[in-house]
C-alpha cells in the first residue's frame, strides 16, 4: 500500500471512528456499562454480521439493541419469540381479497433493518428456522414469491441460558449463521449503582439519531480497504482448522474432546471482524491480536464438544482458549 493510499485510509477510519464515538455516548445515555456489548454490536453492524446475546434477564440486552437501532436512523421491529409463534407471525402471509378475488402479501416484521429477536430461545425449532433463509440471503420467500429485505439488515438475537425453564436449543444450522455470540455478564458495583441512581430517581433520556444507514454503509467500505498481512490471514486459517484437527496442532488431547469444528463460515466471518476490529481501534492493518481478541466471540458457538468434554465440565470457550495458546502466532 503507496503513503497516499494509506494516508486516506488513515483519515477515513477517523471519520468512521468520530461518528461511532458520537454513538457510544449517546446511546451511553441510555445503557450504564456493558462496553463489550456495545462495542460487539458496533462491530456486527460494520460486518454485516448478526448477533446472538445470551445473558439472564435484566442485563439491558434489548434496552441496548433497542437504543442502537434508535440511534442509527433506520427501521427497527421487535418480536418476542414465544411457544405459540408461528412462521406467518414473523415472515408474513399471503391475504385472499374477496373483493378482488386475488391474494395479498401482508409482509411481517422481518422486513426491516434490525430486527431484535427477544428470547430467541423461546419459540420452537419451525419458528427459528423461518429465519434461515433471512439471515443467509436477505430475503424471504412467502408463497411462490421471493422477496428482498432492505438493507442493511442485522439480527440481533437474545436467549437466555438453555438450563432455564421454558427454552429451546437453537438448531445448529441457525447458530451457525450468528457471527458472533456473546455472553453479557453482569454490572460492575459502581455501575450497578449508577443503575440503581438512574431508575429510583425517574431520569429518562431519550435517544436521538446521529449516524445515518449510508455511514454505516461507507465504514463497511473503510473496513474492506484494511490490510490484511498474509501470515494473519494463515493464524486465521490455523485457528479455524485446529478446532477441526487439533491433533495436527499438536493437541492430541483435544480430539477426544470436539466433537464437531467450525464450518468455514467462521473463517469468513473471522476475518471480516478482524477488519472491522482494527477500524474501531484506529488502525489500517489488522494484528495477530486482532484475532485473538474477537476470535472467541466468534468460535464459542461454533465448536460442538463431547459427552466426555461435559462430563468434565469444560466449555466450549475453555475448548478455544486452549487452542489460541496453542497454535503459533506469526
Amino acid at each position: 500500500m503507496s503513503v497516499a493510499l494509506a494516508e486516506d485510509l488513515n483519515r477515513e477510519i477517523e471519520n468512521c471512528n468520530e461518528k461511532l464515538r458520537n454513538l457510544r455516548t449517546e446511546v451511553g445515555n441510555i445503557v450504564v456499562g456493558q462496553r463489550y456489548m456495545l462495542d460487539r454490536l458496533l462491530l456486527a453492524l460494520i460486518a454485516d454480521g448478526h448477533v446472538l446475546l445470551e445473558g439472564l434477564p435484566g442485563l439491558a440486552k434489548t434496552t441496548a439493541v433497542k437504543a442502537v437501532a434508535e440511534a442509527i436512523q433506520t427501521n427497527f421491529a421487535r418480536v418476542s419469540f414465544t411457544p405459540d409463534l408461528l412462521p406467518a407471525d414473523l415472515l408474513g402471509t399471503e391475504i385472499y381479497r374477496p373483493a378482488s378475488g386475488e391474494f395479498q402479501v401482508k409482509q411481517g416484521p422481518v422486513f426491516t433493518n434490525l430486527l431484535l429477536a427477544d428470547e430467541i430461545n423461546r419459540a420452537p425449532a419451525k419458528v427459528q428456522s423461518a429465519l434461515l433463509e433471512a439471515m443467509q440471503e436477505r430475503q424471504v420467500t412467502i408463497g411462490d414469491q421471493t422477496y428482498q429485505l432492505p438493507q442493511p439488515f442485522l439480527v440481533l438475537a437474545t436467549q437466555n441460558p438453555i438450563e432455564q425453564e421454558g427454552t429451546y436449543p437453537l438448531p445448529e444450522a441457525q447458530v451457525d449463521r450468528f457471527m458472533l455470540k456473546l455472553k453479557v455478564g453482569y454490572p460492575t458495583r459502581d455501575e450497578e449503582k449508577e443503575i440503581m441512581r438512574r431508575m429510583t430517581q425517574g431520569e429518562r433520556h431519550s435517544i436521538r439519531p446521529v449516524i445515518t444507514p449510508e455511514d454505516i454503509v461507507r465504514a463497511r467500505e473503510t473496513a474492506s480497504k484494511v490490510f490484511v498481512d498474509p501470515k494473519v490471514e494463515e493464524y486465521i486459517v490455523d485457528i479455524v482448522n485446529a478446532t477441526r484437527e487439533p491433533s495436527l496442532y499438536k493437541m492430541d488431547g483435544l480430539s477426544k474432546l470436539i466433537q464437531v469444528g467450525a464450518s468455514p463460515r467462521a473463517t469468513i466471518y473471522l476475518l471480516q471482524a478482524t477488519r472491522v476490529h482494527a477500524l474501531l481501534n484506529g488502525r489500517g492493518y489488522v494484528t495477530p491480536q486482532d484475532v485473538k481478541t474477537i476470535g472467541p466471540d466468534i468460535l464459542r458457538h461454533r465448536v460442538l464438544l463431547t459427552y466426555e468434554a461435559e462430563a468434565r465440565e469444560l466449555t466450549s470457550d475453555d475448548i478455544v482458549q486452549e487452542i489460541f495458546n496453542t497454535v503459533d502466532v506469526p
